[in-house]
């Protein structure tokens, strides 16, 4: 099996280290292409107004400047061009991509392109809290990885459907077990904007979540992390809601 791996956080991330590991369990066929620098809450953005610059690192090691979508594009379209990976994997994220963080994350966006090219694609990453913020726990993405993503490949993955796999942020031994969930949902009153004053008395802002006690749903991806469960949830690259769909379709009928 030959696997392309890549992420958000950057070529040299510890993270991607944690997923070479995975791979490497599971293949010694593993590539790597990261971007160059930190990609990460760009979304499956492409760089279509600058140019994508390709450095190689050591074999089979390659950093792009461009975003994780450019990544695999480019090892997909060019350098594995004449022999095609068999899966990818994306990540393993700094910190769990849940909820509506999907939209955002660069790391799942990696899977949807490889999802978008045909290819049996998975994106990781495991959750921290405020006391593993700087130090996230790497060696349970690596303990449990291989077996779900094996998992994961012997009950198949579906043209269009990409899996998102998330870790609790608790030691390997201390995990309940595994989860099949649902994308879950945050209250957006957490959301809110930072704003400072630069040197000059000039008004800039940050984008910051508060962190306010939160009860997360049943059966939800927020919820397995937060009871020490791997969440798996499959995503669809169709975004069309079949029920409004039809909803519509008699209304402008």
């Amino acid at each position: 099996m030959r696997i392309l791996c890549t992420n958000d956080d950057g070529i040299h991330a510890p993270g991607l280290k944690t997923l070479e590991a995975i791979a490497r369990n599971l293949s010694d066929d593993v590539w790597v292409v990261a971007p160059e620098t930190d990609q990460s809450g760009v979304a499956h953005s492409l760089s279509l107004n600058d140019p994508l610059r390709l450095r190689e690192i050591s074999d089979r090691h390659f950093a792009v400047k461009g975003t994780p979508t450019d990544c695999v594009i480019m090892g997909v379209r060019h350098l594995m061009q004449n022999a095609k990976p068999d899966l990818i994997l994306s990540g393993v994220n700094r910190g769990q991509n849940v909820a509506e963080d999907v939209t955002y994350s660069g790391t799942v966006a990696g899977a949807i392109e490889g999802t978008i090219l045909g290819i049996p694609s998975i994106a990781l990453s495991p959750a921290y809290g405020p006391g593993t913020r700087n130090a996230p726990r790497w060696h349970c993405a690596e303990h449990h990885g291989p077996k779900v993503v094996r998992r994961i490949l012997e009950a198949g993955i579906d043209k269009g459907i990409l899996v998102n796999v998330n870790f609790p942020d608790c030691e390997p031994e201390e995990v309940e077990g595994t989860a099949l969930v649902n994308q879950g949902q945050r209250t957006q009153e957490l959301l809110r904007l930072d704003e400072r004053r630069d040197g000059r008395g000039n008004p800039y802002f940050w984008i910051a979540f508060e962190r306010r006690p939160f009860t997360p749903g049943n059966g939800t991806d927020l919820w397995a992390i937060a009871n020490r469960r791997i969440a798996v949830t499959p995503l669809r690259i169709d975004m069309t809601d079949e029920p409004t769909l039809t909803r519509y379709a008699q209304a402008f009928g």
